[in-house]
């Protein structure tokens, strides 16, 4: 079972994974497996991506695909009760971006790998962020943006977390558009990661799981 909704997922067969899930459930299946299942999928959809044989477009519609599916299991989950989180993590297009395409991806992937999601939207002010942490008590603070401007936000935006003395209590990783090492030492990033599943794979690590 797992191995096929994972290859159905990852062909981007969306008429046939949302049948297998809903088959699956009718037939009594555990939806936590079904949700490991779509997360395997997911992360065959990166690897393709890195290869360059997925584009953005595969991405997006994948994330689609992942919505569905999460739709279809969550009132099957919640029968089962609140799964343990990993960790809360804070997401957001920084000041002057209003890209969100890549962002709703992290999102989404950071959410069905487990952890609890902060979605502070797109266009971002500075101080917002500051707030968040401290309201959420997050340790992950994720600053999205795909124009060269917003390269700017994520610095300034370091800088405020870190004068509002909360640096240290949080790990801090950037992501879109042109962003590279280069970009990370500018802005005072603690990393940065290409597409979502590194951005799972950097919240993984500096919270666990």
């Amino acid at each position: 079972m797992s191995e096929e909704l994972a290859r159905l997922l990852a062909d981007l067969k969306e008429a046939e994974a949302l049948a297998f899930v809903e088959k699956a459930l009718e037939q009594g299946s555990d939806p936590l497996d079904l949700l490991a299942s779509a997360k395997e999928g997911m992360a065959i959809v990166g690897e393709r991506f890195a290869d360059s044989d997925y584009f953005i477009p595969d991405l997006v519609f994948s994330g689609e695909i992942l919505r569905r599916i999460v739709a279809l299991l969550e009132p099957h989950l919640k029968k089962q009760g609140e799964s343990n989180r990993l960790g809360k993590v804070i997401m957001g297009t920084v000041k002057g971006d209003i890209h969100d395409i890549g962002k709703d991806l992290v999102v989404f992937m950071l959410d069905v790998s487990g952890f609890e999601v902060t979605d502070l939207g797109i266009d971002v002010p500075v101080q917002r962020f500051v707030e968040a942490v401290r309201e959420t008590g997050s340790k992950v603070v994720g600053l999205s943006g795909f124009l060269t401007l917003a390269f700017d936000s994520m610095k300034q935006t370091v800088d405020a977390i870190q004068e509002a003395g909360l640096r240290d209590d949080v790990k801090i990783m950037i992501g879109g558009g042109q962003i590279d090492e280069r970009v990370r030492r500018f802005t005072g990033a603690d990393a940065y990661g290409k597409d979502a599943i590194e951005a799972v794979a950097l919240a993984q690590r500096w919270i666990g799981g």
